[in-house]
């Protein structure tokens, strides 16, 4: 079995399962679109093609009615570009499955008995109610413990025929035989080399493994298999099938043709369905495995969802080969998402997977309108009231520690999730230009630096944005006196206990480890400076709240997906901070049709500021005087501002 993972690479994975939860909750929701698509799609050419093309029913098509010869005419196509069904849909079959490491099995009388793994009498081909449970254990040939395949070969015939191809009274036309692999070649996960950093340790240099340089195969196999015959496939042209399910056809055996030489015959589909085979259920096969069991069902499936099973499958198993080959991860990604949408339908209740299915796309709506409520707020800032610059730089800089730590991990990281992390560092940068001016200075003589980056203001600032800044340097006092500790007693844990690949690798691990941990505390600073001004006026208040209902949305499904109890607890951290703001928000009101203590808001705040930066129609010489309907003081008084009898003051 493979090793498991060291301690040390697992936990910042278990704290990132935030960003992992988006995406297989993204992916669950394209999959069901595009099931709903390709089911519907299906049915309509199906139902087109079923209705244009003749029954297989009629005369010609008949393989009692073919020609005398395999060949049938001059005009033989070795490619039939037509095929048909030989046996009614309704046949009464006869099935025998054998296990062996060879492709050539001898009769079936010399074979050993304890390969026989089903055997089953008089199934109804298109009997929906046919379903048959099958469990049994074989042993493991010493050929398959060395890597080598594990073959099943399938007997069929019409109930009461003979199935062994050596017997005397076979027939091609009432039984045939085809075999498919039960195990496969899969690329091993890789495993990161780790060491304990200090201390001593028992391994010596010569006893490592040197890393290989490309990708490991071993050979695994999954126990439980659904067998299904596809009694609906009927008339189809097989020089225009899927690939996919071409693979999956068994040609009749002579070869033989309609009068036309151009339509040929084929087997009942029997379709070994791997589509819902995961990989953590795998067991790799060794020398240590000496027996398998195995669980067959044997059913009948409709040829819509044949096509997609058998579509979809190998579309994923060649992206697997693919990226284990040293190629691209692209927007599918390696074929771990996908497993992880299998496992949540398998493993997930109906009523729950639905609302999953809705709540994705709440999740997906809120973090737009979230970005933009954000750009927005800040394009209009117009001070740094109630702004804590120093929590947007440590944004900055646990981001970019989370980029760093996904680019210590590429092999298992899409390029996607690394351009929307470089794109959240890009905006936490234009948040502090928008805050302060940012300049390159000459530094102090003493300095062994030349130079060093300021943050100056944009302006002077008002008497209330000093005060910002004293209670963002007071909130972060005693910040530091809690992160500064916890990210201590971690790091000493870490490089004590933990093994790493190098000292980059620990220090980025332990601060990455230190931001899921404690990133929610980023946000204190802006809440004590909620206190301290008695106001919540300047905090962006629809960004805020589509963020806080994406994390509401994060602890539904942390009570859904597998994962440690404490984590579970950790993702209702951030609830903490958002039950503050809301009381913060009913303790300070706001009233956001007028314009507030700082000069912001107000209904009509963006039509004055869009009118004020209207140009001029007049021309510059023109007279500037400005007259008003009624002459002598009272206008005066008006446009001077001396009545201020109608002024109003905010409350």
């Amino acid at each position: 079995m493979p090793a498991p993972a060291p301690a040390g690479a697992a936990q910042p994975q278990q704290n990132n399962s935030g960003s992992t939860i988006k995406s297989i909750l993204q992916s669950l929701a394209i999959f069901a679109i595009a099931q709903f698509a390709i089911t519907n799609v299906t049915k309509f050419i199906g139902s087109r093609n079923q209705s244009s093309a003749p029954g297989v029913t009629s005369p010609e098509l008949s393989f009692s009615a073919k020609p005398d010869g395999a060949t049938g005419t001059e005009e033989y196509n070795p490619v039939p570009q037509q095929i048909a069904p030989i046996w009614p849909t309704n046949s009464s079959l006869d099935i025998s499955i054998y296990v062996s490491p060879s492709l050539i099995m001898p009769a079936l009388s010399h074979t050993p008995a304890d390969s026989l793994i089903l055997e089953e009498k008089n199934f109804i081909m298109g009997d929906w109610r046919e379903n048959r449970q099958i469990d049994t254990t074989f042993p493991v040939a010493k050929e398959v413990q060395d890597q080598g395949t594990l073959w099943a070969h399938f007997y069929v015939a019409l109930h009461g025929h003979a199935l062994d191809p050596t017997a005397k009274d076979y027939n091609v036309a009432t039984a045939y035989h085809f075999f498919r692999p039960l195990n496969q070649m899969n690329a091993k996960k890789k495993v990161a080399k780790t060491k304990k950093l200090l201390g001593t340790s028992n391994v010596t240099d010569d006893d490592v493994e040197p890393v290989p340089s490309g990708p490991v195969f071993a050979s695994y196999y999954h126990p439980n298999f659904t067998m299904s015959f596809i009694p609906d496939s009927g008339y189809q042209s097989y020089v225009q099938m899927h690939p996919a399910v071409r693979q999956h056809l068994t040609l009749e055996a002579t070869g033989a043709r309609d009068a036309t030489g151009q339509i040929g015959w084929y087997y009942p589909i029997l379709y070994v369905n791997t589509f819902w085979q995961l990989r953590s259920h795998m067991i790799e096969l060794n020398d240590t495995v000496k027996t398998l069991p195995i669980h067959i069902t044997l059913n009948n499936l409709n040829n819509w969802k044949f096509s997609l099973y058998a579509s979809i499958d190998e579309s994923v198993k060649q992206n697997q080969k693919n990226v284990a080959n040293g190629g691209t991860i692209g927007a599918a990604g390696d074929g771990s998402e996908f497993e992880q949408i299998k496992s949540v339908i398998m493993d997930t209740n109906i009523y729950l997977l639905g609302t999953t299915a809705i709540v994705t796309v709440l999740h997906m709506v809120f973090e737009m309108l979230a970005f933009k409520s954000d750009i927005s707020h800040w394009r209009n800032k117009k001070d740094n009231v109630g702004i804590s610059v120093r929590t947007i730089l440590a944004n900055v800089a646990m981001q970019t520690v989370i980029f760093l730590y996904l680019m210590d991990n590429m092999d298992g990281t899409s390029w996607m999730i690394l351009f929307g992390q470089g794109m959240g560092i890009v905006l936490e940068f234009w948040k502090i230009t928008k805050t302060v001016n940012v300049r390159i200075r000459d530094a102090p003589p003493e300095s062994m630096i030349p130079y060093r980056v300021t943050f100056e203001d944009k302006h002077q600032l008002s008497e209330t944005e000093k005060k910002t800044q004293e209670y963002d340097q007071i909130a972060f006092r005693y910040l530091y006196l809690v992160a500064i500790p916890l990210l201590g007693a971690y790091a000493v844990y870490s490089v004590l206990y933990d093994s790493h690949k190098s000292w980059y690798s620990f220090v980025i691990t332990t601060l990455v480890g230190s931001v899921y941990a404690y990133g929610f505390l980023m946000m204190v600073p802006s809440l004590y400076i909620n206190y301290r001004l008695k106001s919540v006026a300047h905090m962006p208040a629809k960004a805020m709240t589509y963020k806080f209902l994406n994390t509401f949305i994060d602890d539904l499904f942390a009570f859904t997906i597998k994962m440690p109890t404490l984590h579970r607890l950790a993702t209702l951290r951030d609830d903490v901070i958002f039950f503050v703001y809301l009381y913060q928000s009913w303790a300070y009101k706001v009233d956001y049709t007028r314009v507030n203590e700082f000069g912001q808001g107000g209904d009509d705040e963006e039509l004055e500021e869009k009118t004020a930066n209207k140009p001029l129609a007049a021309p510059p010489d023109a007279d500037a005087s400005v007259e008003l309907p009624g002459a002598g003081a009272q206008g005066a008084a008006k446009v001077t501002g001396l009545e201020k009898g109608k002024a109003t003051k905010r409350r």
